[in-house]
């Protein structure tokens, strides 16, 4: 190889070097501080101070959909199911825990400042008219609301129809929320 073969060689390896570190470099400096994007904190999970259980509108004959509000400036993050009870005599003191048998997998749900999230609840059905019977053979239980637990808090509510809430057992179906 003569010296002038040896110096294009050399200028030619520099050249290709050099668009390397070039396309590299665009590699590498792609992404949120190359365009100025500061990454995100993940919002912080939703408190009982921050979000405000506001509606239970009945779905079916024994079914009944729980909808919460973000009532912060802040976003947070619900996740979860609820919890619920039957308040007796329209009580939150004289309530019916209900075990709450989880339908599906919770996933966290971000809600910003005003968002609503909701899941599903699904009783076991009082049968028949007027008074009712429970197939099990057991007296239904009837209450004019419920107390529904969210974030580390206790919400009461009515039947968004004016009914009341009557089942049989002492379980529910709860889907997780979804916003």
């Amino acid at each position: 190889m003569t010296r002038a073969t040896r110096c294009v060689a050399i200028k030619a390896s520099s050249v290709l070097l050099l668009a390397g570190f070039a396309s590299g470099a665009v590699f590498v400096g792609s992404g949120a501080a190359a365009t100025g994007d500061v990454p995100r904190r993940p919002a912080a999970p939703c408190t009982s101070s921050q979000v405000v259980a506001d509606s239970a509108q009945p779905t079916g004959s024994a079914q009944v959909r729980i909808t919460v509000t973000n009532k912060s400036s802040k976003p947070c993050v619900l996740n979860g199911f609820p919890t619920v009870a039957l308040a007796g005599q329209g009580s939150p003191d004289k309530n019916k825990p209900l075990q709450v048998i989880r339908v599906g997998k919770a996933g966290p749900v971000q809600l910003a400042a005003g968002g609503r999230a909701s899941a599903q609840l699904t009783f076991t059905p009082v049968l028949g008219e007027a008074d009712g019977y429970c197939a099990s053979g057991a007296d239904p239980f009837v209450a004019p609301s419920m107390v529904v637990g969210v974030a580390g808090g206790r919400h009461q509510l009515a039947p968004s129809d004016g009914g009341e809430f009557a089942l049989c057992g002492t379980t529910v179906r709860a889907t997780a929320f979804r916003g």
